[in-house]
């Protein structure tokens, strides 16, 4: 009988060593660019979008550069302490790398950059889970943005929906999601075909540094990194 190839055993060696590989190539390039760019900010951000993120990266690529994913790696490419870091007070930019944060390396003037992060918003549809900005309720009567052969779709999402004379028909009010509870799949598809974004991505800058200066440019911000990092 021949051997199932469920049962083989795959060796984790060579993934094992692209993953540090790729951690030590992060570590000198993050270092490399510090040598690059006159200035680092450390920053948080929600409802991230890869899309609406490449189109920032491609826009600023010019100027600046961003470095996201695998936290530790990036503290270690800094420096965690005042001992171990490579210039001048960076340990105090790497100890608020924690949860959903990354940096941002640039040659554009501070002003500049706290306007940009100040005006940037990316919008998109809201995720399962994440929570309903507003409470959107649909009226009784016909929906006429949706085709009849949309019908049995729309019932499936537990709206209650019939056709009249092939234009399809709420036969009651509905109430799609509520303001601050948890959206649900259904109400996230139904969200989607109403054309209904919810989520807004945003960038926060908590700290600057350049050239040894540091600056905290978020308290709050800081503040909660601080305790995640303890916690």
């Amino acid at each position: 009988m021949p051997k199932s190839k469920r049962n083989r055993l795959v060796t984790l060696s060579k993934t094992q060593k692209k993953t540090k590989e790729h951690k030590e190539t992060l570590v000198s390039t993050l270092r490399k660019a510090l040598d690059e760019y006159q200035s680092l900010y450390v920053f948080s951000y929600e409802n991230m979008r890869n899309s609406l993120f490449k189109e920032l990266r491609d826009k600023l690529k010019t100027s600046s550069r961003f470095f996201m994913g695998g936290n530790k790696v990036l503290q270690i490419a800094l420096g965690k302490t005042n001992a171990d870091e490579v210039k001048d007070n960076l340990h105090k930019a790497s100890e608020l790398i924690e949860g959903d944060r990354g940096l941002y390396l640039t040659n554009l003037p501070k002003d500049e950059v706290l306007k940009f992060f100040g005006e940037f918003e990316g919008h998109d549809f809201a995720r399962t889970g994440s929570p309903a900005t507003e409470t959107v309720e649909l009226p009784e009567g016909p929906l006429e943005q949706f085709t009849h052969d949309m019908e049995p779709f729309l019932r499936k999402q537990g709206m209650p929906v019939r056709l009249n004379r092939g234009v399809v028909e709420l036969v009651a009010n509905y109430t799609v999601c509520t303001e601050g509870d948890p959206i649900s799949p259904e109400a996230s598809r139904i969200l989607r075909l109403l054309g209904i974004q919810m989520a807004t991505f945003t960038l926060t800058p908590i700290c600057y540094w350049s050239n040894g200066e540091f600056e905290i440019l978020d308290e709050e911000e800081a503040a909660n990194g601080a305790k995640s990092a303890n916690t």
